[in-house]
């Protein structure tokens, strides 16, 4: 399998995405944003065809489409917050967009299959530094804000009593998960971003309450969840967007079943 340089980048860009959504999903569940995070991958995809329709690449068009997406809804503060409505609305108006924009260059319709359900095994050099460079930027900035954050997270009311700015604090995060859907979109698609994002952070969640052995095993569920789903994708010549969404979907059913035993035995 390692005789190939197209498995070599598919392991790496694998390895830098899942380490990256698991520190951030973890966070993502813990704020009760996930469907926000949902919505951004949506709008990703929006900037991507859109960047393609005007000759730009569609990773760094995701990338900055993405982002002030992250930045808009961090900004509307709780009024976005809990409001499914909305959110959806913003989902659905960006995979229209997509849509629409595709309408204009059909000549991106393969490269749309693999925006929607990921294409990993076609990751090349190049973007290799770009999903390296994105990780290391997204996990430099949820360091710098970890602590307020988590003190927001779970005592919002003190932490704002406290001097904290909870519309800044959201805005900085929002943008931090826009930037790690781009790079799940590479891998998993618009479609499955909760498979990375989302999966791992709650199963991590439902194995332990603990912070710091919390995102950490986020961050080896969602690592191990993406190779061995490239892994099984070579063997059998299925999608391995597919494999890893059933490896994440399998791993938080029996997190939820485990955790059901012990409540009843308890």
């Amino acid at each position: 399998m390692f005789e190939y340089d197209f498995m070599i980048n598919a392991f790496i860009a694998g390895g830098l995405v899942a380490l990256v959504a698991g520190v951030t999903g973890y966070f993502l569940v813990l704020r009760g944003q996930t469907f926000a995070g949902h919505a951004l991958s949506h709008v990703g995809f929006a900037g991507a065809t859109g960047a393609a329709l005007l000759g730009m690449s569609p990773l760094w068009g995701m990338t900055l489409v993405t982002l002030c997406g992250g930045v808009a809804m961090g900004a509307l503060g709780e009024r976005l917050q809990g409001s499914d409505i909305a959110i959806g609305t913003i989902l659905s108006l960006a995979l229209g967009l997509g849509m629409l924009f595709l309408h204009f260059f059909t000549a991106y319709a393969t490269q749309a299959t693999a925006l929607l359900f990921g294409n990993v095994l076609g990751v090349d050099t190049a973007t290799l530094w770009s999903l390296a460079g994105l990780g290391l930027l997204c996990l430099a900035a949820l360091a710098f804000i970890s602590r307020p954050l988590v003190f927001c997270s779970l005592q919002p009311e003190l932490a704002e009593a406290k001097g904290v700015s909870l519309r800044r604090l959201s805005m900085l995060f929002l943008a931090i998960v826009a930037l790690a859907t781009a790079g799940c979109i590479q891998i998993v698609g618009v479609l499955l971003v909760f498979t990375l994002m989302v999966g791992p952070a709650a199963t991590a969640q439902k194995l332990t309450a603990r912070l710091g052995p919390g995102v950490a095993l986020a961050a080896l569920l969602a690592l191990a969840e993406a190779w061995c789903g490239i892994a099984l994708a070579y063997y059998t010549d299925w999608p391995s967007s597919f494999w890893i969404t059933v490896l994440s979907g399998a791993a938080y059913l029996a997190a939820a079943g485990a955790q059901v035993l012990r409540l009843t035995r308890g």
